[in-house]
């Protein structure tokens, strides 16, 4: 989450992360409390620190073991400061090490649920959690701190962690075993706003017209008079890049509108009255349905498909440069969870999850720099800024479109007969979710076309048809989710619809299992 502009105005909190998979729900508690943060790898940390100059520190959690020779430390610069300090995990292992304590391995390890007993009072859980009463949590480590840095004592234990809550009130060192940024830590929540409020003191001061006015500066600073285009997709990400970035800079942006042939049915005419009539924003729609079809003929490995897809749509925004002539930038969507999603954040213990489309950097001979305006935000985050733009609830509310389009909704060989079949179920599947009023409880629905064709009996006839697969998933962010509980009559209703309507189809399937993060997608 790398910030160009200066030093924010704002109150600010560094997040320093240590490879957990979930150091990204740390940031958005924060920010659920208005308070603005940054998360950066513990490798950078120092530099970020001293830039940042944040009025207080988050120790993430992560993979590695403290124990081990030339495991990740936080900067001695932050102990140095006098900041507030809360260690999650991992975090509270390596604070400990770092201020003369013990930790080993071997012991009972706690992975799940655990209850904490609490102690002793503490600014930590003032008004929420009371002493001697016990709580549920969520536990996450193998090693455990066996001994406490001189000054530190037990606030709350649990059964495999004896300091399960320690601190040092003096200095305002605050460290727990379990992580409060999950949901299954029940009041999580409140314990990460009373350390940003009550314990570090920072106001709720980083709303979404802060966030506005700040991104517009940085835009103008990075872009100067020089051009810039877009990739505009149409979904909520590129369409609110697209309109932030032409409130700060006007015609120098061209929004270049790629119909690949892998939309939603009458997206394109969607996208193009939007931005054409209602934005004014220059806008080039090239049809490139045939290339990309091309293209893809014969592949039917995804992450294939995703290069090859990003590769053609680098060529046609090369292209399309050289007749505006010549931009020296590329504006792209690119939202934290592509960047979580896609790289080893730290470099270091964490993993790849997968590759994406919008992250990754550009071809060398492109002599283009990427702008991406909303790399900090979280999908919701993404939603309040296209409304304080003006965007119609239309396009802020609608569920996530993958840039690589229905391409990773049609498992194995892509056909144009797939491809309209596929259209067609999904505006089937989508419309009974409006009727029923289900469209804004769901994070994405969508339609698969499954690469097998079975057997059935419709009427008097014998058919050899395409199965269908129907997904829907709850989501805060887009980071994990689950499927959504439809009941079976709404299924049937859908089933019989699509297998009536759409020809080339005569059976639906759907997907009731949860995703961890980073496979929302079908593929």
């Amino acid at each position: 989450m790398t910030q160009t502009a200066d030093t924010p105005t704002h109150d600010t909190l560094l997040i320093i992360d240590f490879g957990s998979q979930v150091t990204q729900l740390i940031a958005r508690r924060v920010r659920e409390t208005g308070v603005y943060c940054e998360i950066h790898p513990f490798q950078n940390a120092n530099e970020a620190f001293e830039r940042l100059k944040p009025k207080g520190v988050i120790f993430s959690g992560g993979p590695d073991s403290v124990i081990r020779e030339g495991s990740p430390r936080a900067p001695q610069a932050v102990f140095d400061s006098g900041v507030p300090i809360l260690g999650i995990c991992y975090g509270q292992q390596t604070l400990a090490t770092q201020l003369g304590g013990v930790v080993e391995g071997g012991h009972a390890a706690e992975f799940g649920r655990a209850d904490v007993e609490i102690k002793a009072a503490s600014p930590l859980f003032d008004g929420i959690w009371e002493v001697g009463k016990r709580y549920p949590v969520w536990m996450s480590h193998g090693d455990r701190v066996t001994k406490l840095p001189e000054g530190f004592s037990v606030i709350a234990t649990s059964e495999n962690a004896p300091f399960a809550i320690a601190a040092d009130e003096g200095r305002q060192y605050y460290t727990t075993m379990f992580h409060p940024e999950v949901v299954h830590t029940p009041d999580g929540g409140k314990l990460l706003a009373n350390f940003v409020h009550n314990i570090v003191g920072l106001k709720s001061d980083w709303t979404m017209k802060a966030f506005r006015e700040e991104a517009i500066k940085r835009i103008r600073e990075q872009v100067g008079t020089e051009k810039v285009i877009c990739g505009l997709s149409g979904g909520v990400d590129s369409s609110v890049a697209a309109v932030l970035i032409h409130e700060a800079i006007g015609d120098q942006l061209t929004c270049v509108f790629v119909d690949h042939g892998l939309l939603r049915l009458g997206e394109a005419q969607k996208v193009v009255t939007l931005f054409r009539d209602s934005y004014n924003i220059p806008l080039v729609h090239v049809d490139a349905e045939e290339m990309f079809l091309k293209a893809l003929e014969g592949v039917t490995d995804p992450e294939v498909k995703r290069k090859t897809i990003g590769k053609l749509f680098i060529d046609v925004f090369e292209a399309e440069a050289k007749k505006i002539g010549g931009a020296a930038f590329l504006a792209q969507g690119t939202l934290y969870p592509d960047v979580i999603e896609s790289v080893s954040f730290t470099g270091g213990p964490s993993v790849t999850i997968k590759s994406h489309h919008n992250v990754g950097g550009l071809p060398a001979r492109m002599n283009m720099k990427l702008v991406e305006p909303l790399r900090e935000l979280f999908k919701d985050e993404v939603r309040a800024l296209g409304r304080e733009l003006g965007l119609p609830e239309v396009f802020v509310g609608r569920h996530p479109f993958p840039g690589p389009g229905l391409a990773i909704r049609c498992p194995g060989e892509i056909t144009r007969e797939k491809l309209d079949i596929l259209r067609l179920a999904d505006e089937v599947y989508l419309e009974e979710i409006r009727r029923g009023g289900l469209y804004d409880q769901i994070w994405q629905a969508f339609a698969v076309i499954l690469p097998v064709k079975t057997v059935g009996v419709m009427g008097d006839y014998r058919t050899y048809d395409y199965v269908v697969g129907l997904r829907a998933v709850t989501s805060v962010d887009g980071m994990t989710a689950d499927f959504y509980p439809f009941d079976m009559a709404f299924l049937g209703r859908v089933a019989t619809r699509i297998v009536n309507e759409v020809k080339g189809v005569n059976r639906v399937v759907y997907d009731v299992t949860s995703k961890p993060p980073g496979t929302i997608e079908w593929e």
